[in-house]
């Protein structure tokens, strides 16, 4: 076996071996996973479909079959020699590369309190399938972390019946990546449906039926699941000499430190402009470093350029954010009484970046054109951004005419 091999059949690495192939590769390309079936899209599992777990794949075993991919599922690669370009593989076999793509994701992080074996954990099919299985009406659940992983889940556990309680160690949900003001909203909108929120609040050990505070008081619980993020996996790269920070550092091109070994999606941490890394955990990331990865691989010297942007639905909400975002909004557009759009701008007044709530999809079109005004790099105003009057498409036709 030579050609391309990549590591991990998610969103990224699938996305990857089809791109290579798109963009005219004609060598052996080698998709490994370590679970079993068609590669299948992650998102769909934090919603269930009626206590229902979805599993959507990402493509047929046809479209793999024409592509000329070899997918080889149930089979982990356990080590990587850089020196003779060989792999080690879980079934005792090794392989051969020429160009290796570590697309290995992430896994979830683990609570470390008395008992955290009881708290269940969602990243694949069989964890979500372990969570909704015990999604039984009249039941209790209780959610450690209120990111967006355990809010949906929350959303989908309140749809089957199930009393929710959230705990989260921070002063606000959603701290991380979502603007306070939509983030309260979405908040107040669990609470319309009876879903109990506390925070600022420390565990301090969990057992079966559940969770104790630091604080000595007991939530009873049917079903106990961590939600507190996730963490890279780069044990692989970190065994193999790579540099590693936060994920497997890459280049604007992906490329590893590693000559022939490129890293993308959850697991890499790419290099920024201003000289740091930055890793994305979003299902577009994965998807577009997969293709410009798969399109590298074949030989082209594309670099990453692309923003930010994940999405979240939860009740009747959907929630968009684009670009960056940290930070105050600098301006806020109320399309309807349900309809929030917030921008933000840099000193030059240059839009950077923009979060959406409403029902629906009412703010996909809205976030949509500001990622097109910042990939522009429109300049604008607070005025102009708050006033529902002003036409923002203008703003990106005098760019385009500029």
């Amino acid at each position: 076996m030579t050609g391309i091999v990549i590591v991990g059949a998610g969103e990224c690495g699938t996305r990857a071996a089809l791109s290579a192939r798109e963009a005219g590769f004609e060598g052996a390309i080698t998709l490994f996973g370590q679970e079993s079936g068609m590669p299948y899209e992650r998102p769909p599992l934090s919603k269930s479909d009626a206590g229902a777990v979805v599993r959507r794949a990402i493509c047929t075993e046809d479209t793999l079959d024409k592509a000329g991919i070899d997918y080889r599922q149930k089979i982990a690669v356990t080590s990587i020699n850089p020196e003779t370009r060989r792999l080690a593989l879980s079934d005792g076999s090794d392989a051969s590369y020429a160009r290796l793509l570590l697309a290995t994701g992430a896994r979830p992080r683990q609570m470390t309190c008395d008992g955290a074996e009881h708290a269940l954990v969602l990243r694949s099919f069989e964890d979500a399938w372990a969570i909704f299985s015990k999604a039984v009406p009249g039941k209790s659940a209780v959610i450690i972390g209120a990111g967006l992983i355990g809010l949906e889940i929350a959303a989908s556990l309140r749809a089957v019946g199930m009393d929710v309680t959230v705990l989260e160690l921070g002063p606000r949900a959603l701290g991380r990546a979502v603007p306070e003001a939509l983030a309260d909203r979405l908040v107040m909108r669990h609470c319309t449906e009876a879903v109990e929120f506390r925070f600022n609040c420390q565990i301090d050990a969990i057992a079966a039926d559940h969770v104790r505070l630091a604080d000595g008081k007991c939530l009873p619980a049917d079903l106990i699941i961590a939600a507190i993020g996730v963490i890279p996996e780069t044990e692989l790269a970190k065994d193999a000499g790579l540099e590693c920070n936060n994920g497997i550092c890459v280049n604007d091109q992906l490329r590893s430190s590693v000559p022939g070994i490129f890293a993308a999606g959850d697991c890499a941490s790419l290099l920024r402009p201003d000289g740091t890394f930055q890793r994305f955990e979003t299902w577009r990331n994965a998807r577009d470093q997969g293709d410009l990865a798969g399109r590298n691989l074949a030989g082209a010297e594309a670099r990453f350029s692309a923003l930010p942007w994940f999405w979240s639905d939860q009740y009747d909400l959907g929630l968009q954010v684009v670009g960056d975002v940290s930070g105050a909004p600098s301006a806020r557009r109320t399309m309807s009484p349900d309809n929030d759009i917030l921008f933000w701008l840099d000193a030059d007044g240059r839009l950077i970046g923009a979060a959406g709530l409403g029902t629906g999809r009412s703010a996909a079109k809205d976030i949509a054109l500001a990622e097109r005004l910042i990939e522009a790099g429109v300049c604008s105003s607070p005025e102009v951004l708050n006033d529902c009057t002003q036409n923002l498409k203008l703003l990106l036709k005098r760019a385009k005419a500029a």
